[in-house]
């Protein structure tokens, strides 16, 4: 029996050791595990569009087939104007602008409900405007920087260049939730212009020439895209180009474009 009772023993404490490397252990520390490098997406430029030079790119988006985009500039911080309004695809000038005081740093714009809606960098305001008229409506508070804004067909989502995003309730613009964005080296800060495409959240990363894929559900990057030899290519026949910024989805044409701050160029891509 004491033979017996032995063995049992050292069965169960294997067992428990066992265990303890795979459960929460007794002070609630969680399992660590490593999520898998993001997928490389490949990529192809399929035209190649004219882009204002003078657009300090901050919002890129297309909505009932009309490209609109916003501008970053005030006399502090560069030499740039802060605007937004339609851009003619073809030609790559603006049909109207909507300037914004010069003490404002204007940011990232997204259109939802018949609504525009506008970020500021630095004055912890935002701005909604009537889509068609571009009567500004109402003023709403943002915690900390505006960067950039998307949504997933009921709320916002906004980026503030760390590496969350922040979920909007579009009448409000209460904070619903937040979501971290991690990799396999954990989180991913600057993230900036984003696009909703598909179900998966796109966003430039800001100081890089990366656009990476986003699951909403978790906030893990599932893919990257990497624009470096283009970035490379433009900016050695265009040294005045400065960081890639902007993205934008055409659901009815199923069309995606990107550009950069000060870009003479507009790609559209294929993936």
């Amino acid at each position: 029996m004491k033979k017996i009772f032995t063995v049992l023993a050292s069965v169960f404490f294997l067992v428990s050791c066992s265990n303890s490397g795979n459960d929460s252990d007794v002070n609630g520390k969680a399992e660590i595990t490593t999520n898998p490098a993001p997928a490389i997406i490949n990529y192809t430029v399929v035209n190649v569009f004219p882009h204002d030079k003078s657009a300090f790119t901050e919002g890129l988006l297309v909505h009932d087939g009309q490209l609109y985009e916003s501008t970053g500039g005030q006399p502090q911080s560069n030499d740039f104007k802060s605007w937004f309004g339609p851009v003619d695809l073809k030609t790559g000038t603006f049909q109207k602008k909507v300037m914004l005081d010069t003490s404002y740093f204007g940011e990232g714009i997204n259109i939802l409900g018949g609504k525009l809606y506008q970020l500021t960098w630095q004055s912890h305001i935002g701005f909604v405007y009537d889509a068609k008229t571009f009567k500004k409506i109402k003023d709403f508070p943002i915690t900390g920087e505006g960067w950039a804004l998307t949504n997933d067909g009921t709320n916002l989502i906004m980026s503030n260049g760390s590496s969350n995003l922040q979920y909007l309730d579009p009448e409000t613009l209460r904070v619903l939730k937040i979501v971290g964005v991690t990799d396999n080296n954990g989180p991913v800060n600057n993230i900036n212009e984003l696009e909703y495409i598909k179900g998966y959240i796109y966003a430039n990363q800001y100081g890089t020439a990366y656009i990476l894929k986003i699951d909403p559900a978790s906030g893990r990057v599932v893919g990257k895209l990497d624009f470096t030899s283009l970035d490379n290519e433009l900016k050695a026949k265009y040294p005045d180009a400065l960081e890639m910024n902007g993205i934008a989805y055409d659901s009815a044409a199923n069309k995606i474009y990107v550009t950069g701050k000060a870009w003479p160029n507009l790609y559209e891509i294929r993936f």
